[in-house]
């Protein structure tokens, strides 16, 4: 909801999702007016991601790529936009994300990042998913403006209500995916673009009543109250290049 909400500001223009997993935040921007292309290295969630984006891709204003977006491919956008990369990313290719996202972006472009935050909250998701790092709010901005960008826009999301399920989150994580952290470290990135935990990334059709946005306003308002917390497990970030 904050996502929308933030991106709704934006003129829509041509965006590159790196990480693009099922579709979600492309499907998100497609329905905003925006077209462009995602990519993966997971082929099934590539497939997924087709799914969920079908008429775009059929109307000329979306296609697919399997592929390391950093190796130097795709063409020119308006807005770069990943969730939950960044952290699988060591320090080089940290950087060689900024380097690409720069050469990729128009003139008055702008990146969006979505990380896991909190430092303190390091556990077994992280292992399974190939993490490198969370963030706080400190090292996402030092490695932002360390790679020569600007951050714009940096707040932290789903405090408290996430913080008060991840007991569970953790339960579930363990309960479906544990033998995922025998898997090289690679493997295990690759794999966390197609995760499927009941009750924590698939839900059924009934759980619609509940995980819809009307429902979730007062939760989403208490996390705008609460978005400097450092205790947040995602943090949001709007940054630019600081050359012109």
């Amino acid at each position: 909801m904050y996502v929308k909400k933030r991106l709704r500001r934006v003129t829509p223009g041509s965006f590159v999702e790196i990480g693009v997993g099922q579709g979600v935040l492309s499907r998100l921007l497609l329905d905003l007016g925006w077209q462009g292309v995602g990519w993966d290295l997971n082929e099934a969630a590539l497939v997924a991601a087709e799914r969920l984006t079908q008429k775009a891709i059929g109307d000329g204003r979306y296609r697919l790529e399997s592929g390391d977006w950093l190796a130097g491919n795709g063409g020119r956008a308006d807005l770069v936009v990943s969730s939950m990369v960044l952290e699988h990313l060591d320090h080089e290719h940290e950087r060689t994300y900024f380097e690409r996202a720069e050469a990729v972006l128009q003139p008055g472009g702008l990146a969006v990042l979505l990380v896991p935050g909190s430092q303190r909250h390091w556990g077994i998701e992280d292992e399974i998913a190939g993490h490198h790092r969370r963030y706080s709010f400190d090292s996402l901005r030092k490695s932002a403006e360390g790679s020569g960008w600007r951050v714009a826009h940096m707040v932290g999301l789903t405090f408290p209500l996430s913080n008060m399920l991840l007991r569970l989150s953790n339960r579930q994580v363990t309960r479906w995916e544990t033998g995922q952290s025998e898997l090289a470290l690679e493997a295990r990135t690759v794999q966390s673009g197609n995760r499927y935990v009941p009750w924590k990334t698939t839900f059924p059709r009934a759980a619609r009543l509940v995980l819809n946005e009307a429902v979730l306003m007062p939760f989403h308002l208490l996390q705008q109250a609460c978005s400097r917390s450092e205790r947040s497990l995602v943090l949001y970030c709007e940054c630019r290049p600081a050359s012109p």
